[in-house]
């Protein structure tokens, strides 16, 4: 059992608690054998410029090299990127990175002749190379959603320019994340005792559950008035990142960065604006939230820094990584043994990086690469971090479905779509952990548990994404996104989702930059739709079985085979209506009530 409270150098990290990134390549040696074959396979490739429309041959060669070449940038990008991520200070994996960066953007600019020809090969041509060669069928539903995109793709030179600037695009991201996770560093919180708590991105809301309120209030205050200090640089990379995305909304011909973000996923802009809606129409069970939230906590004010501890006093919970893992195991029983056997091999074939070390990447995610996917974890012995292997799992197990089941080009799964799995998983745990305890007390704390997930997922992602259209609307009408604008349009934001019950303290308005997915390009409010959704599915599950686990494994399996809504319709969820969204607040409100009448 590792000690959760120490953070280690990378160098010092038990192997068997480190992914298996020689499962992508063996060594760096031959991570840079690829780099070199990458380049003589682009080179091998474009000498099918100019002939894609001569015949159904050359369009499927291509299609099949454009394959090949796709998935070894995928494994080179991602080797980069996982050496990277679990140790950011060190330079050697910070340059592999930019080569494999650069490789890419030098790759996709070689490519671009592709989508002009394809786009100029008449529809009646394109029927006959399907009947004159089979196996171009294959790529039928990605040359039809490339031709869906007919508008927006631009000539071979400007495409060939767009390509060029992919890199440039991505700076204001890589730049915050080394700002965020390389060189940020914050007071340590000192306990009662004079002993330093680290402070980190990692650490944060750790110590934000901390029991003694000092301690959170000092965190909270450290962390945010750090950030201050450096607000007009956040604000200016914050401004770079919808710059670029306007540049391309704009050479794409979309109106609005949003829907040129959700165009190229199949969904609807009113999907987006109908959560916004949806969640403000339902502010009420928030703001009922937060008034029994104070009353429990038994305190004059309710402070940004009181929203994280539990509730409910007295519940020591503390979960070590084996045990967490056994308790995900059981709880998607529900779900099959070859479901299982899935998250078996995970655990026991280091698909994870289990523990926080010295200049990893802050926060959690899964990697859906080939073999199998790579999750990266920060545990800390903690209800959450518990949850949060379930949910990475869940991320993981829908990678390895999509692409066993998928041919390369329907494999990857697209993001509208991306958190309904690890979200049902979470909820799944939450119903075994519910279902396996008669304790009062520890019922009242997992249901505080599981309001705190619809507090953090659907109310604020949502009051994210919400942030996230607001900043770029004011950019695309010509307003400057300085710090102050940031900062007041952040701070009217709390106010408005937390309500009169909750002091929104003025540090609280420098979040924005410390939130990785301003970077993402319109994800957030993909986490708020996914919780709904998910919502819906594990009922479904746990009330119909059999059935409607047959449908949810074909979700899992369905990569993007079709659109996402019809995917999630597939499974018995319509998320083009504000039904699933109502039903989760719904239930929402059912569990405040439950926890009131549990604490009286």
């Amino acid at each position: 059992m590792s000690d959760t409270t120490k953070i280690l150098p990378r160098s010092a990290v038990n192997p068997a608690d480190t992914w298996a990134i020689e499962d992508l390549f063996p060594t760096d040696a031959d991570w840079e054998a690829a780099l070199g074959q990458l380049s003589s396979r682009t080179q091998d490739i474009v000498k099918y410029q100019g002939s894609l429309g001569s015949s159904a041959q050359n369009l499927y060669k291509y299609c099949a090299l454009e394959t090949e070449i796709g998935e070894l940038i995928e494994r080179i990008h991602g080797y980069a990127s996982r050496r990277y991520d679990v140790d950011t200070t060190n330079s050697t994996y910070q340059a592999m990175l930019s080569k494999a960066t650069a490789a890419y953007v030098e790759c996709s600019g070689k490519l671009s002749f592709s989508s002009p020809e394809i786009l100029a090969i008449p529809d009646e041509t394109l029927d006959r190379f399907y009947s004159e060669e089979p196996k171009l069928e294959i790529y039928r539903r990605s040359l039809t959603e490339l031709r869906r995109l007919k508008d927006h793709i631009l000539s071979e030179a400007e495409e060939r320019l767009l390509a060029a600037a992919g890199e440039l695009a991505d700076a204001p991201d890589k730049i915050f994340s080394m700002k965020n996770n390389a060189d940020a560093s914050y007071p340590p919180v000192l306990d009662d005792e004079g002993r330093e708590l680290p402070l980190t991105n990692g650490s944060f809301i750790t110590l934000m559950e901390n029991s003694d309120r000092r301690i959170r209030r000092d965190a909270f205050r450290n962390l945010y008035r750090t950030l201050e200090k450096t607000q007009n640089t956040s604000a200016a990379l914050l401004s770079a990142q919808v710059s670029q995305l306007k540049f391309f909304a704009q050479a794409r011909k979309y109106p609005s960065t949003l829907e040129a973000a959700l165009n190229v996923t199949n969904v609807p802009v009113s999907v987006y604006k109908n959560l916004i809606q949806t969640v403000h129409d339902n502010m009420g069970y928030l703001h009922k939230y937060m008034a029994l939230r104070k009353k429990l906590l038994g305190v004059d004010e309710l402070h940004m820094y009181d929203l994280y501890v539990p509730m409910i006093p007295d519940v020591d919970v503390k979960i070590p990584f084996e045990e967490a893992k056994k308790n995900v195991m059981e709880a998607v029983a529900v779900l099959g043994s070859d479901y299982q056997a899935i998250l078996k091999e995970g655990f026991e074939n280091r698909w994870i990086d289990v523990y926080e070390n010295i200049g990893k990447r802050s926060g959690a995610y899964s990697s859906g690469h080939k073999p199998h996917p790579f999750v990266l974890l920060n545990h800390k012995d903690t209800l959450n971090s518990e949850f949060t292997l379930a949910h990475e799992m869940g991320h993981a197990i829908h990678s390895y479905l999509s692409n066993k089941n998928q041919p390369e080009p329907d494999a990857d799964y697209v993001i509208f779509v991306a958190e309904v799995a690890s979200t049902c998983n979470e909820s799944l745990l939450m119903q075994y952990l519910l279902k396996n305890t008669d304790d009062k007390k520890v019922r009242a704390y997992l249901i505080n548990y599981f309001l705190e997930q619809f507090r953090t997922t659907l109310y604020r992602q949502t009051m994210f994404a919400e942030f996230e259209m607001m900043i770029n609307e004011a950019s695309e009408q010509g307003v400057g996104l300085t710090a102050d604008y940031l900062k007041e349009l952040y701070h009217d934001l709390n106010a408005k989702y937390y309500g009169s019950d909750v002091v929104i303290d003025e540090e609280i308005d420098m979040e924005w930059a410390r939130i990785p997915h301003f970077y993402y390009n319109f994800y957030v409010f993909q986490y708020a739709t996914g919780f709904s959704a998910a919502m819906a599915l594990s009922q479904k599950i746990l009330s119909e079985g059999a059935p409607a686990v047959k449908d949810y494994i074909e979700f899992l399996s369905g990569g993007c085979s079709k659109t996402p809504i019809e995917l999630l319709r597939g499974a018995g969820v319509d998320m083009d209506s504000p039904e699933p969204i109502e039903r989760a607040l719904k239930l929402f409100g059912e569990l405040i009530n439950e926890l009131e009448e549990l604490t009286k």
